[in-house]
This record gives structure tokens, sequence and C-alpha cells, in this order.
């Protein structure tokens, strides 16, 4: 089998990572030149294209598998820093830009109990990405090799890698008190969430259509709706009058406790199943992600055997 240069492997993993070869340089401390030469020696290693040159660049198959053994690479240094760390408390931390575990986290998870979950871990010294994407795409991200985990709707796991169930997160709709006493003062209906403004994550985000079709007993629901791409700026846009939205109970508890938002269908929401999703490795750090998903899953989350339909 042949070895590949880790010095290659890691401009591959950039050049994905930052969007282009220019930025991909800044971030390797080398020129241009540089990243295409060793890219070039890497694919004529391979034999293969690595990279397809568009807009935005896009690993090929074959580059998707060496990306993902970069990662492997970069998670084989994190596990060897934390054995050292433990043998040789005192040592400096080598953790750099090429030492990063990267892992795709949904965006309410990430406002809600995920951050709490990993703060022990970053202050621990290790490095992270958290990636943000919808919890039904988190999934993509592993699939394409560009993360080691991802927390996620989806139940079955990919070839190599395993699933843990994390519990599921609650959703309720709710708005602004004056917006609700003025467009909705008998609270959410069949009748009347057509004429409402939904304030949704992006394009993707279908739960804003899923919560009123199964709240309404319909097949099929069409709304109008605003984007706010994250679950801070959907929060604060519902707090200004936009309109309504479906978000996490526990992030707007606090606010249904003070008054400042109302909820439209007391009693009614939308439980959603989450999946942690890793590559099936024998390595401490994935086993010390893992741990800390779970325990703060268990405490914040509702229990998997507790998930019904509104």
């Amino acid at each position: 089998m042949s070895t590949f240069d880790p010095a290659a492997l890691e401009c591959l993993a950039a050049i994905v990572e930052e969007g282009g070869f220019e930025r991909a340089a800044v971030r390797l401390s080398i020129t241009q030149s540089a990243v295409s030469q060793r890219l070039r020696s890497l694919e004529v290693q391979v034999g293969t294209v690595l990279i397809v040159r568009s807009r935005p660049l896009k690993p090929t198959t074959a580059g998707r598998l060496l990306l993902k053994h970069a990662m492997q690479m970069r998670l084989l240094r994190a596990d060897l820093e934390r054995d050292l760390k433990e043998l040789a408390p005192g040592m400096a931390s080598g953790t750099g830009e090429d030492e990063r575990i990267s892992i795709a986290v949904n965006a309410d998870s990430i406002a809600t109990w995920a951050l709490p979950a990993l703060g022990p871990l970053a202050h621990q010294g290790l490095g992270l990405e958290i990636i943000t994407d919808d919890q039904d795409f988190t999934f993509e991200w592993l699939r394409e090799g560009r993360v080691l985990g991802c927390v996620t709707t989806l139940r079955s796991a990919l070839r190599s890698c395993k699933s843990e169930p994390l519990g599921a997160m609650q959703y309720v709709v709710v708005a602004e008190p004056e917006f609700a006493r003025v467009h909705c003062p008998d609270g959410l209906s069949p009748h009347n969430f057509s004429a409402l403004t939904f304030v949704a994550f992006n394009r993707k985000d279908d739960l804003q259509a899923e919560f009123v079709a199964e709240a309404c007993g319909l097949n099929h629901v069409s709304l109008r709706q605003v984007y706010v791409p994250s679950s801070e700026g959907q929060l604060h846009a519902v707090l200004a009058g936009w309109g309504v939205s479906v978000l996490p109970e526990l992030k707007v508890r606090d606010h249904l406790c003070a008054g400042t938002l109302v909820d439209l269908m007391p009693g009614r929401t939308l439980q959603v199943a989450l999946y942690w999703h890793c590559w099936n490795l024998n390595s401490v750090v994935l086993d010390a992600l893992t741990h800390a998903l779970k325990t703060a899953a268990a405490r914040d989350l509702s229990s998997s055997n507790d998930i019904i339909a509104v």
C-alpha cells in the first residue's frame, strides 16, 4: 500500500476546507505554487484527479477517500497528544490548524446543549472545528469524509461508522406577545397559518412546515417564510415581531416564563430525534466526544423512548 506524504494530505484538506488554493496557501504558510505542487504530486501518486477545479472546488471520489485519510491522521495525532499529556502534564500543546478535529452539529444543538457539552474538551486543549448545518444535512459532511462525526436526524450509520441515539429536541411554535395579539389572538390554527409569516433557518429548514402539518392534521402545507440563518437570529427576529417560528423549547424556555414570547399552541410539540455518528475507530478523542455529547444529551434532551408525534 502506498505511503502518502502527510504534508500533501494536509494540503489537500486545506484546499477543500478553505475553498481554494490561495486561502490554503495562507493557512499553511506556503506559496500558492507550493500548494499546487503538493496536490499535483499526490495526484500523480494516486493516478487520478483529486480536486475538481470548479466554483466551488470539490473533491473527486478519490479526493474524498484521501480527505478521510487526512482526517484519520489528524485523529491519530490528537490521540497521541492526549496520551503524551497524561504522561507529561506540563507538555506544551502542539495543536495547530492541521490538528483540528472537525465535527458537524446542527445549529439548534449548538445554540442549546452541545457547546456546554464540548466545553470541558475545549478547555483541555482539544482543537475543535464545529461545522454547522441543518440537522438533516450534517450527515453529508461525514459521508464526504470532511468531519470525524456529526449530530443528525438520520439513524442508520454509514459503513465504517457507528451511530448512537442522543434523544429528542422538543420544538414549540412561538411569537412575540403583541404580534400574537394582532395576528393570531387565538393561537395558531388550520384557519390562520397561511396568513402568518414564519421565520425559518434557511431554505433547507422544513421544521416550520412539518410542525404546522402535523399539528393541524394536514398532509402538506405551504408557508410564507423569511430566512435568518442562525438559531440566535431566528429568536431575535421573532422577538422583534417579524413573525412566528418553530424553535427549540430549550432555547425559548426563559422567554416563555418571562412572557416575552407566547406559545401559540400550548401543549403541542414536535420532537426531533437526534443521533451522534462517528467513525468506528479505537480513539480516545472520539470516545471523549461521544461520552461528552451523550452525557449532555441525557440531561437536556427527551428520552428516545418518549418520542411521540404532535
